[in-house]
């Protein structure tokens, strides 16, 4: 995998928002014998669009980007296969076997010497020790468990429809725990989905009474890391659509059926997820390299693991701390960030050029929560607008939070590409079911 020039690569392990963006940057400018990107799947899916795929509102299938097929269009290596090691001093990255579904081996182990590595595998769930959670609930870490979600949910429905013939009390109950952006989204977009649902079959349910949302969050509000006045009206429009919101309430354990908080309380849950917190994956600690308590990857401020020139991270895995002492959030904006600022710094490092001046400094454009495919809530922050933190809802709000995911079609396929796939969709819309039912 060197180059012409007999360079090595630089390699990206994890072909997320921000790492994906990293990748076909460089890979137009540099082309793919300067460029590689590592991931354990073959497809892309942005992350913050999946609580879309978990009620059905959004088809995987036709959402998900092929790696192979950006990595010609935009020029870089793709590699697939999860991170295993890293070697610091030889300078080579460890790929672990790939497996088939009988456990066969499809692609063996494989080492991948780089001139400079960037490793961007996002986050986890963090269950904060709490018993049964990592048992007993779902959580959204990937389009594989957004797609079992949606699944289980959909048994669930159409037990809950048989059931209804002779019982007019049943009901399924769908339990949140976390009311960061996560679950409220989730929430809201469960709720829409559960009324179209009736349209497809399910005729015997009625959604706002049959199917009982209940989001459970440990703090005083629901999006308790942004604005009050973002918090109140994401509330409102919770409360309006018959979804039931409990605040203060500590988890303990959570079992099969049910969920106990810390006063002895129990919730009844058919389907329970899990969005209360995440971390970095719990290989980063065993790669040699400083890690925080969270097993994020402790950077400077040129975005470098501490103690090493030619190992940089991004994103949710990196904890990156900043001149006020603040620490970057774990949002798709900062990895945006993160990738443009080190797709500066190893283009010239790649040109033989000295690296730009100057350090990572993330610029908070505010926060924007989608609440269905009708409404969002947030706060816009800076540029445009002269108020520090302008509150932002309705058509308006989803008109910005839609802009976003085409932002990030745009860093990866180019301006006509997302044109053509935004039209595309559109039309597929109007001819197949509002929600996924297969």
């Amino acid at each position: 995998m060197n180059s012409v020039a007999g360079q090595n690569p630089i390699v990206i392990v994890g072909g997320g928002a921000g790492g994906l963006e990293l990748a076909c940057k460089l890979g137009r400018k540099l082309g793919p014998q300067r460029v590689t990107l590592v991931d354990s799947k073959m497809f892309h899916i942005w992350k913050p669009s999946l609580h879309e795929v978990a009620a059905g509102t959004l088809d995987i299938h036709q959402e998900g980007l092929s790696y192979p097929m950006l990595a010609y269009n935009s020029g870089f290596n793709f590699v697939l296969g999860a991170l295993e090691g890293l070697d610091a001093a030889l300078q080579q990255v460890h790929i672990a076997p790939v497996l088939g579904e009988a456990g066969d081996e499809v692609l063996p182990r494989r080492s991948i010497s780089y001139s400079d590595v960037v490793i961007s595998i996002g986050s986890q769930s963090n269950y904060f020790g709490v018993q049964g959670a990592a048992e007993n609930t779902i959580s959204l870490d990937g389009p594989q468990h957004a797609e079992q979600f949606r699944l289980r949910m959909l048994k669930q429905l159409a037990m809950l429809d048989q059931r209804k013939k002779v019982d007019s009390t049943a009901n399924l109950n769908i339990v949140i725990i976390g009311a960061g952006a996560t679950g409220v989204e989730l929430a809201a977009e469960l709720r829409e989905a559960s009324h179209v649902h009736g349209r497809y079959g399910f005729s015997r349910i009625n959604p706002a009474k049959d199917v009982r949302i209940t989001i459970l969050e440990g703090s005083g509000r629901v999006l308790p890391v942004l604005p009050e006045n973002v918090s109140e009206a994401a509330q409102k429009l919770l409360t309006a659509r018959h979804i039931e919101v409990v605040t203060g309430c500590k988890v303990v354990n959570i079992e099969p059926k049910q969920i106990h908080d810390a006063t002895g309380k129990i919730y009844p849950a058919d389907l329970c997820v899990w969005a209360a917190g995440i971390k970095a994956p719990a290989l980063l600690a065993s790669l040699g390299l400083p890690v925080n308590r969270n097993n994020q990857l402790e950077v400077d401020a040129q975005l470098r693991v501490k103690g090493q020139e030619h190992v940089h991270a991004l994103g949710d895995c990196a904890a990156c701390q900043q001149a006020d002492g603040s620490w970057v959030p774990p949002r798709a904006q900062s990895a945006h960030q993160q990738a443009d600022f080190l797709f500066a710094r190893l283009v010239k490092t790649a040109q033989g050029k000295s690296a730009p001046r100057g350090n990572y400094v993330y610029k908070d454009h505010g926060s924007l929560v989608s609440l269905g495919s009708r409404s969002s809530v947030g706060s816009l922050m800076g540029g445009l607008f002269k108020a520090s933190n302008w509150f932002v809802d309705g058509l308006f709000a989803r008109a910005m939070y839609a802009s976003l995911h085409l932002m990030h079609h745009y860093a990866v396929l180019g301006g006509l590409k997302t044109a053509l796939l935004a039209v595309a969709r559109f039309l597929v819309k109007r001819a197949t079911p509002l929600v996924k039912l297969h």
